[in-house]
């Protein structure tokens, strides 16, 4: 099932960037010739008005296709006044910005129900699910540190599952050193030990128990969707900058295939942390889509504002040959990406973040 779950939401992550570019065009008054999600060749397809709406049989992304896209494309004359190159630069702007504005709508929606139904989920244990938890910790106790770090919940986690079992890790064995936990109970202060057990479906030790949820106000949750995507948006480009001299960021560097895996594992964990990861790659997918060069959106966007600052249109071959860069950029991240999704495959696989 949560190979499903995973694909229905990639699924939906493409729909809805490309429903962008497709609404904004239409408001526009550009012909939309074809709606599809995928790549061709197309499995499935019908026809309504002047649209063609199919799905292909290659799941790499998705597309709209806009007449008049290259400029040296033959259009009849009732379509071409239609045609993308000839409408004004700020429409097409609008039309390339629509995609991107809507992956970073759907972050900012599911990190806003995020904290407002969980809030920056507090330190205290709402449920012990199994043993060692369920021995040693009461639901209402308020984890204040594991061996001396204290912090938010993430923080705490990390730290548990920092202690490892002995190699090869097998499903429900103890990690070889204890995890000292602080706790606070009815006003009393408790120092109790437990070995965290592995978990084969998450990949990572567990002391097995939950932390409670604290929602928020609507307005703090916007204020801290507002944060988050702040700090994914700056950390992702700076990796992306790193990766033209950093030996390290290029294999922190994952692609399609890792974030399918790690949204799967995500979704065997909880809802929350599924769309959470969604949430991310969203994001992520309208960051690295504005970057100004073709094929992306940010590079329609730039030639775009080139014209509109020169006065006249841009050359098409000067476009062209502006975008290989941008092709072997693409390129470069797809071959980096995807080498060390197999390489992380082939090893320890993809865990929960």
């Amino acid at each position: 099932m949560s190979w499903l779950l995973a694909f229905a939401g990639f699924a939906a992550l493409i729909i809805l960037h490309e429903f962008g570019h497709f609404a904004a065009a239409k408001a526009v008054g550009m012909r939309v010739e074809r709606f599809a999600l995928f790549f061709p060749p197309l499995i499935f397809k019908f026809r309504r008005g002047e649209t063609e709406y199919g799905i292909g049989c290659i799941p790499l992304g998705g597309y709209v296709r806009i007449s008049g896209m290259n400029p040296r494309e033959e259009l009849p004359p009732e379509v071409a006044p239609r045609a993308y190159y000839l409408q004004k630069p700020w429409k097409r702007i609008v039309v390339i910005l629509a995609g991107p504005f809507m992956n970073v709508l759907i972050a900012f929606v599911i990190f806003l129900g995020l904290f407002a139904t969980e809030g920056g989920a507090s330190n205290r244990v709402a449920v012990t699910a199994s043993e060692p938890a369920r021995s040693i910790l009461r639901p209402g106790d308020r984890l204040v540190a594991v061996d001396g770090i204290s912090g938010s919940p993430a923080r705490l986690r990390d730290a548990i599952t920092a202690h490892h079992c002995a190699p090869p890790p097998t499903n429900g064995c103890k990690a070889v050193t204890p995890v000292k936990l602080t706790v606070v109970r009815h006003g009393r202060v408790l120092h109790l030990q437990a070995r965290p057990r592995y978990d084969a479906q998450s990949r990572r030790t567990l002391l097995g128990f939950g932390f409670a949820s604290a929602s928020e106000p609507i307005g703090q949750a916007a204020s801290d969707a507002g944060s988050s995507m702040w700090r994914i948006t700056t950390g992702t480009v700076s990796a992306i900058g790193k990766l033209f001299y950093s030996s390290k960021a290029r294999k922190d560097v994952h692609g399609i295939v890792g974030s399918y895996e790690t949204t799967r594992v995500a979704i065997g964990l909880s809802a929350s942390d599924a769309l959470n990861i969604l949430a991310i790659i969203s994001l992520s997918l309208a960051i690295v889509n504005l970057f100004p060069f073709l094929p992306l959106d940010g590079g329609h966007v730039f030639w775009a504002l080139a014209e509109k600052v020169r006065g006249r249109a841009i050359p098409f071959t000067v476009m062209e040959r502006a975008g290989i860069f941008g092709f072997l950029l693409v390129a470069f991240l797809f071959v980096v990406g995807l080498t060390n999704d197999i390489t992380t495959l082939r090893g320890k696989g993809f865990g929960p973040p």
